[in-house]
């Protein structure tokens, strides 16, 4: 608040201007409270990729099997249960681009029991089935979210999703509208864009951007028409590419285990699934969707040094999706969900809360 000097006195500006600050301060502390009701704190002992649920398989409408896994609430959990009236908010979980379900680690240790939640290997990722080639396009797999989408039957949900999944979320967006304010109550979007990417920045993120897409993309196709070589020559260049996953995906002085973690996701993709994923990157343009978000709580979530997704895409959306909020988390990659979880946590703790609150208000 400034001070209205000329209208009402230095004093009473001053006056006002301390009584903003200390209710600021108060709606920060409420708010930093509520988020901790709602996240436990983080288990470091559990060993990654080894939280699962049985598994449940959902159809695509082309035939694809998704491998879908819910984490149910607790009969008597400890912490604040997130509701809309009578009944409990889902929040779904869409991965990234040559990642599987296990990248959510973090996330489902401080929420599973707290909160239901729906985890899914994107198809041709993970435990998923393969997807025909023509099939791979970020419009598919917004309508695999829906079909995913429909075992949560009428509860509502938040949608959380990491780069490509935060592209899905967006074609859902622009392919049902309908959803968003009755049937999806809030979003969470994390190191994502809604367009202008430079594809060969995904693939080659030392290269300057703009640097031959074109090019890149014709390796790429050459690529996977040899993609059994491809992918024997990724198993022996493990501490080449092990390198290059920490240098691109993360920011500086992260845990090795960590780093190995997702190398062992990026190198369990086989090369040819990647290849067919690539050229839709090129293509993405769903800024249209924006306003759509805006009819929800969104919150938007960059790590500053991404190299992959760079902060400018995460302001961008920020700017469009009217009402959301941004949450930059210095210095940290593009695996922010995996290199500053208690921030993410803290942030989706607060969406999932104020989705709940709003929904069950209207």
């Amino acid at each position: 608040m400034g001070v209205t000097g000329k209208v009402l006195g230095v004093a009473l500006g001053a006056a006002a201007g301390a009584a903003g600050v200390a209710v600021a301060g108060g709606a920060v502390r409420a708010a930093q409270q509520r988020r901790m009701r709602l996240a436990r704190d983080i288990d470091d002992t559990i060993p990654y990729g080894s939280l699962h649920s049985e598994p449940i398989t959902v159809v695509a409408d082309d035939g694809v099997p998704l491998h879908v896994e819910i984490d149910p609430v607790d009969p008597a959990p400890s912490g604040r249960r997130a509701k809309t009236a009578e009944r409990p908010v889902t929040v779904v979980f869409c991965h990234g681009y040559a990642l599987n379900l296990d990248c959510w680690h973090y996330q489902r240790a401080a929420f599973r029991g707290l909160v239901p939640m729906v985890f899914w290997d994107q198809r041709s990722h993970g435990r998923s089935g393969r997807s025909p080639s023509e099939d791979a396009t970020l419009d598919q797999l917004g309508r695999d979210l829906k079909r995913v989408l429909d075992l949560t039957h009428d509860d509502p949900v938040v949608l959380v999703g990491h780069s490509m999944g935060g592209m899905t979320i967006m074609q859902l967006a622009e392919q049902h509208p309908e959803l968003f304010g009755t049937k999806v109550v809030g979003v969470a979007l994390l190191s994502t864009t809604a367009g202008g990417l430079d594809p060969g920045r995904i693939l080659f993120p030392m290269l300057p951007a703009g640097f031959g897409s074109g090019l890149v993309t014709r390796v790429v196709g050459a690529l996977s028409r040899g993609h059994r070589a491809v992918d024997a020559l990724r198993n022996r260049g493990h501490d080449l590419a092990l390198t290059i996953t920490d240098a691109y995906a993360f920011g500086p002085e992260v845990a090795g285990e960590l780093v190995e973690f997702v190398y062992d996701m990026l190198n369990q993709t086989p090369f040819d699934v990647v290849a067919d994923f690539y050229p839709a990157f090129a293509e993405l343009d769903v800024w249209s969707a924006c306003p759509v978000l805006a009819t929800v709580p969104t919150a938007i979530i960059c790590g500053t040094g991404d190299k992959i997704t760079s902060i400018g895409h995460a302001r961008k959306l920020h700017a469009r999706i009217h009402g959301s909020d941004l949450l930059e988390c210095d210095g940290a990659g593009h695996m922010v969900i995996l290199e500053r979880p208690d921030e993410v946590n803290a942030e989706l703790g607060q969406l999932v809360t104020t989705a709940g609150d709003a929904a069950a208000a209207g």
